[in-house]
């Protein structure tokens, strides 16, 4: 019988936890290699995804913005990237804020402002393709 208040394990088990601590080990070196062969598994099956038709169609640029990235219709994504460099090329970003750009005489033709943030020049960028 057991003492009173004493774990129902005590009186019934030996106190040997070899047995237990041996299951915890393997178990915790079987769960990494599990872990490895599923993370591969779905990397290897997922499908390639495919860019958005609305953003790889051409678009004509205005006569403003075509000074700066050209005449030749391009998408959304290619105009962007064009007046990046552009703005990389003739440092016209904000030097101690650097979401800022300060606009030269052919980007304010496009902004119409003197200075605007990365985010607003996107949209304002965007008006000006058909």
């Amino acid at each position: 019988m057991r003492a009173h208040g004493a774990p129902w394990r005590a009186c019934n088990q030996p106190k040997d936890d070899s047995m237990a601590t041996a299951k915890k080990a393997a178990t915790a070196k079987a769960a990494p290699a599990a872990k490895t062969t599923k993370s591969a598994a779905p990397a290897a099956a997922a499908p390639k995804r495919t860019p958005n038709a609305a953003f790889m169609k051409p678009m004509t640029p205005s006569a403003e913005l075509a000074a700066i990235v050209g005449a030749k219709p391009l998408p959304r994504t290619e105009v962007t990237k064009k007046v990046w460099e552009y703005i990389k090329k003739n440092k016209l970003q904000d030097a101690t804020n650097k979401r800022m750009i300060n606009a030269d005489a052919k980007l304010k033709a496009v902004l119409k402002k003197p200075q605007v943030s990365m985010f607003e020049m996107t949209k304002i960028i965007s008006a000006h393709l058909s």
